[in-house]
C-alpha cells in the first residue's frame, strides 16, 4: 500500500474559524489533501473522481505530522486512511471514478 507524509501549515486559513482559541483541521481539508495527493501520485484527473464515503476518527492538531495511505483497486476505487504521527487513525475513506 503506497503512502505519502504531508502535514497542514498551522498558519492554514481554515484554522481561524475552526474553531477559535483551539483549532483543528477541518474534515474536508483533510479530504481535499487526500484527493489531490493521490491525483498527483497517481495521475489522476479529479474532475472523474468522487467521493463514496469517509469517517473522521481522531482530531488533528494544526502542524501534526500526518501520512496518507491509499490503495488502488482494481475496479477503479481508491481506499485510503491518513494516519497521525501515532499511528492512530484519524480519517479513511474511499474514492471512486464516476460512472
Amino acid at each position: 500500500m503506497p503512502f505519502l507524509s504531508f502535514s497542514i501549515d498551522p498558519g492554514h486559513p481554515s484554522y481561524a474559524g475552526h474553531f477559535p482559541g483551539m483549532p483543528i483541521t477541518p474534515g474536508v481539508l483533510l479530504l481535499d489533501e487526500a484527493m489531490h495527493r493521490i491525483a498527483v501520485a497517481e495521475k489522476l484527473n479529479l474532475q472523474h473522481c468522487k467521493l463514496n464515503s469517509a469517517k473522521f476518527m481522531k482530531p488533528v492538531l494544526p502542524g501534526t505530522a500526518l501520512t496518507l495511505h491509499y490503495d488502488c483497486r482494481p475496479n477503479g476505487n481508491i481506499n485510503f486512511e491518513i494516519k497521525d504521527h501515532e499511528e492512530s487513525v484519524v480519517a479513511l475513506g474511499a474514492f471512486a471514478p464516476k460512472r
